[in-house]
């Protein structure tokens, strides 16, 4: 992991096209504004990881075999 320290109005670059920006620090909370192109999804991590959870449950899911439907009687 990179380790960098910034200041308030400080920038991070990553790649060419995504900017991380310390917006605000106030006490042990640090806001930062992120400009990202659309198509890269941002996200904080416990949504990231609630995603993540139910994508699997999808998955999951869809390679369930489903409940055969019952037969009908051949008498009826």
């Amino acid at each position: 992991m990179l380790v960098l320290s910034r200041q308030r109005d400080e920038s991070i670059i990553i790649g060419d096209n995504i900017v991380i920006t310390i917006v605000d620090i106030r006490g042990d909370k640090v806001r930062l504004g992120i400009q990202a192109p659309t198509e890269i999804p941002v996200h904080r991590q416990e949504v990231y990881d609630a995603i993540q959870r139910e994508n699997a449950m999808k998955e999951s899911e869809a390679h369930r075999p489903s409940a055969k439907s019952p037969s009908k009687n051949a008498s009826e």
